[in-house]
């Protein structure tokens, strides 16, 4: 019951397409198929994640969020801390800003 390839967006400078996501009673789900050899980093979900809450509104701290990725016949999961996803909402808050002003 997962959508497919959803574009996330904050900005024309910052957004990224979620391989598979899902938000149902208020938990948000976003998996990750990585098909090469190199160790895949979490860190790529955790920001679809800040870029899900900013567009649509949402506080990490009011929601439940499982993050997923599927390489090499394993499954990493991850249920990540709410004040990490605002840390990096706030990094792109910011580094947008800068953007737009170097623009």
């Amino acid at each position: 019951r997962m959508d497919t390839d959803i574009c996330l967006f904050y900005s024309y400078d910052c957004f990224g397409t979620a391989d598979a996501i899902s938000f149902h009673n208020n938990i948000l789900r976003i998996h990750d198929l990585k098909t090469g050899r190199t160790k895949a980093s979490m860190q790529q979900l955790r920001i679809y994640v800040a870029l899900f809450c900013l567009e649509y509104g949402f506080s990490p701290r009011d929601i439940d969020i499982e993050i997923r990725i599927y390489q090499s016949n394993e499954v990493i999961i991850e249920k990540p801390e709410a004040e990490d996803i605002i840390y990096i909402m706030d990094k792109i808050v910011i580094s947008d800003k800068t953007i737009k002003k170097l623009k």
